[in-house]
């Protein structure tokens, strides 16, 4: 009966220490190949060539879609000098600006294919122009008497012009309705849109097949404010449509298309088989971590803590699961993309990206298995709970900051106009960037708030670039010095689950110190240590 529990005592101490080995130490061990370390490597530079490719067909729509929003703003903004005014394109300010401006959009608009230099035509499906204006029903006012009478609800009227009437005579009737005579102290905006339709030619040169374009443009009078400024906004949403009938000769683009189809089955296979090993690798560890578990609570009468039970669960591992799983569904949608039967990017750009960075990621654990990346890595992997800990106390107060700054200071400076600006003003701030501007552009109309501002800005300053940063690289650089020194074999005097965790993460020589754990309880072992190492510790509520 001894024979055959120590047999499984050894069986599952050998089980346990083949299973915390690196693929060379498994190798050595029981000439174990490492189809799992071929197989990441092969996959990042597949996934990496994948991106690459993919990165240069989405540049082109990118490109593409840019370049011609900046044409529609010079085509239909009247005397547009191609940089914005803040988030809108430009301002009029007098009633006669306003109808040039307008009539100047229907102008352009009709003279499109006799003055435009892209690869544009009419949307014939839809209703062409829509010009609407949105007013209140009623308003009386005399400012020089102080005197207002306003409803304010509102109507909205809309005009129409189809691309097939243009030319005729109805066109005509319709611009000189009275829909354009414009009551501007009831005007709230005129909303023009209109859509046009679009191929890049350029992707022939990149060896891809065109794209067809669908452009939503939309031109916007503001007159909310009524202050005398009527700001113009040009807003123009992209859609892209698979071409219903395309030839192309001369070209070896479908050969292209194939190739690149064909290597992306490719990147789809070793993401499956990278999938499949490493969830068979999770299995078997979960496996072994209930054989674990039941051999302490029978042997020792002790619950393994939770701590120890998660030592089997593998997070590189998980890691590369949701890598593999977003690159495969990516990967298929890059491949509708590319016989264009799918035309949305942004999810297969999301995806693609992000499994990307977690297989670069994932390549940090192969540098682990050299001691001197290694200490950087623990590092990284110690201190990050008390990292997260400080960042939600200190974003209590960079909060504070917050809407302090953009209650007080929103009405005296541009960069603390909304709430989302505030935020990245102060995150530049705490980085050093632009600071002599945010001071200086204060307006200083009220000394009260001037003197507020110096005060607001000094103390954030120096609160969170003197203090709160220096408290932030000093929690890193304790997890560094508690590393190191394990690595060179003093140990400090800190947690001893700190102590713990360290030692048994770096599976150096301090193993064979861990027994002197129970005289002094300075150093106290992990439950899953000692049965490696056939030592148990029971004192201090270690299990």
């Amino acid at each position: 009966m001894c024979f055959v529990v120590c047999s499984l005592e050894t069986a599952l101490k050998e089980d346990l220490k083949f299973y915390f080995m690196n693929p060379c130490e498994k190798y050595r061990a029981r000439r174990q190949i490492p189809w799992k370390l071929a197989l990441q490597i092969l996959k990042i530079l597949m996934v990496t060539t994948q991106l690459i490719f993919f990165g240069l067909s989405n540049q082109l729509v990118v490109s593409f879609k840019e370049e011609n929003t900046v044409a529609f703003k010079h085509l239909f903004l009247k005397g547009y000098s191609g940089v914005d005014e803040d988030d809108y394109s430009c301002s009029i300010y007098t009633q006669q600006d306003a109808y040039d401006s307008i009539f100047y959009i229907i102008n352009q608009y009709m003279q499109l294919k006799n003055i435009s230099l892209g690869t544009l035509g009419y949307e014939h499906e839809g209703s062409g122009l829509k010009i609407c204006k949105q007013q209140y029903k009623k308003v009386m006012m005399l400012p020089s008497n102080d005197t207002l009478n306003i409803d304010v609800s509102t109507e909205t009227e809309c005009i129409f012009f189809k691309p097939q009437e243009l030319a005729g005579k109805k066109a005509e009737l319709k611009l000189n309705s009275s829909f354009f005579n414009l009551e501007f102290y009831r005007l709230i905006q005129v909303e023009i849109s209109f859509k046009l339709k679009g191929i890049a030619l350029q992707t022939i040169h990149a060896r891809e097949l065109p794209d067809c374009y669908v452009f939503q443009n939309t031109i916007t009078f503001n007159n909310r404010a009524h202050s005398g400024k009527i700001k113009i906004y040009f807003d123009s949403d992209t859609d892209i449509q698979e071409c219903k009938d395309w030839h192309i000769f001369g070209s070896v683009l479908q050969k292209n298309t194939q190739y690149i189809l064909i290597f992306d089955g490719f990147v789809i296979l070793s993401c499956f088989a990278s999938l499949i090993l490493c969830t068979r690798s999770i299995v078997l560890a979960l496996r072994l971590q209930k054989r674990f578990v039941n051999y302490f609570l029978e042997k020792y009468k002790r619950h393994v803590c939770h701590a120890d039970r998660l030592e089997f669960i593998n997070g590189w591992y998980v890691l590369v699961i949701i890598s593999d799983v977003m690159t495969i569904i990516g990967s298929i949608l890059k491949m509708e993309i590319k016989a264009k039967n799918l035309t949305s990017y942004d999810v297969c750009s999301i995806l693609l990206g992000t499994s990307t960075l977690f297989v670069w990621v994932g390549v940090i654990r192969y540098l682990g298995y050299f001691q001197t990346y290694n200490v950087l890595i623990l590092t990284m992997q110690a201190s990050l709970p008390k990292v997260l800990r400080f960042c939600c106390c200190a974003g209590m107060i960079y909060l504070g900051y917050t809407f302090c700054g953009w209650i007080v200071l929103g009405p005296y400076h541009e960069k603390f106009e909304d709430l989302n600006t505030v935020a990245e003003c102060l995150f530049s701030l705490v980085n050093g960037d632009d600071m002599f501007a945010t001071f200086a552009q204060i307006q200083q109309k009220s000394v009260l708030v001037w003197m507020f501002s110096r005060l607001y800005l000094y103390s954030f300053i120096s609160l969170f670039i003197y203090m709160i940063l220096s408290l932030f690289i000093a929690l890193i650089t304790d997890s560094y010095d508690t590393i190191k020194s394990c690595l060179d074999g003093t140990f400090l005097l800190v947690a001893p689950e700190t102590e713990v965790r360290v030692c048994w993460h770096l599976r150096i020589s301090p193993w064979q110190e861990c027994g002197k754990g129970q005289a002094d309880n300075s150093f106290r072992c992990s439950a899953l240590l000692n049965v490696l190492l056939g030592n148990v510790c029971l004192k201090g509520n270690v299990f």
